[in-house]
């Protein structure tokens, strides 16, 4: 890490805690990621030597910190559509000295080359269906399916992983049964699954869960998080 913070920044971007003295590079205009990230790299599971792919990256929370929770794993992938998004990503893995490979581009679009590539996926989706109303086209894709929807993410993801590969994704409390639903279409059975509530006795606003690639049926399901959601738990 020879490089001040300050050089690897452009306009409107800041350097911030990641992990230990690790940073990420984030801005504001683009999108900054929710503490729902973090919840679902301690909530996914790492095996030694597993490839891992990070789906919908934006600036890389969710795979990098699941990298300095688990240093041990073989590969980490990340892939974003963005190309400002994606540049970030490659900075925060240049200045942090993470061995890491970020992939620009659409999900739907990403190579045969990954197919049966991964043992491990990570997703915190678009969480929201509509449009994008008073904010950015930037910030509106990491948030709402414009550019990608829940089934295009899960059929990528079935395809990209390795039999006995897992899917862990993030997404709204409300959308579990479709959720359940398109993994197991997809061949993907579900294994664990965990709610995320704003408040003691609130109802979950997200959802945690994990499948596995020709899993046989049967479901842990874990205690309930209780977080203070940051921009009402959405995505990134």
């Amino acid at each position: 890490m020879s490089k001040d913070k300050e050089t690897v920044l452009k306009d409107g971007e800041t350097a911030e805690e990641l992990f230990g003295d690790k940073i990420i590079i984030q801005n504001a205009a683009l999108y900054r990621f929710t503490s729902d990230s973090i919840l679902l790299s301690r909530f996914a599971r790492a095996k030694a030597r597993d490839d891992v792919a990070d789906f919908c990256a934006g600036c890389g929370a969710v795979g990098y910190h699941f990298l300095c929770l688990n240093p041990q794993i073989n590969s980490l992938t990340l892939f974003e559509l963005q190309p400002a998004l994606a540049d970030m990503a490659r900075r925060t893995a240049e200045y942090n000295g993470f061995n890491a490979r970020v992939e620009e581009g659409r999900l739907q679009d990403a190579g045969a080359e990954y197919n049966g590539a991964f043992s491990l996926i990570l997703c915190n989706p678009p969480y929201e269906r509509g449009g994008f109303e008073n904010i950015s086209y930037e910030r509106a894709i990491c948030r709402k399916e414009i550019t990608v929807t829940l089934p295009e993410i899960i059929s990528v993801a079935s395809k990209k992983l390795k039999f006995g590969g897992r899917l862990a994704i993030v997404n709204r409390a409300d959308r579990l049964a479709e959720l359940f639903y398109t993994m197991k279409n997809c061949g993907l059975e579900p294994k664990r699954m965990q709610f995320i509530r704003g408040s003691e006795g609130a109802p979950p606003y997200a959802v945690m869960a994990e499948a596995v690639k020709g899993g046989k049926p049967t479901v842990e399901i874990m205690p309930d998080i209780v977080n203070t959601p940051q921009n009402g738990g959405s995505t990134k």
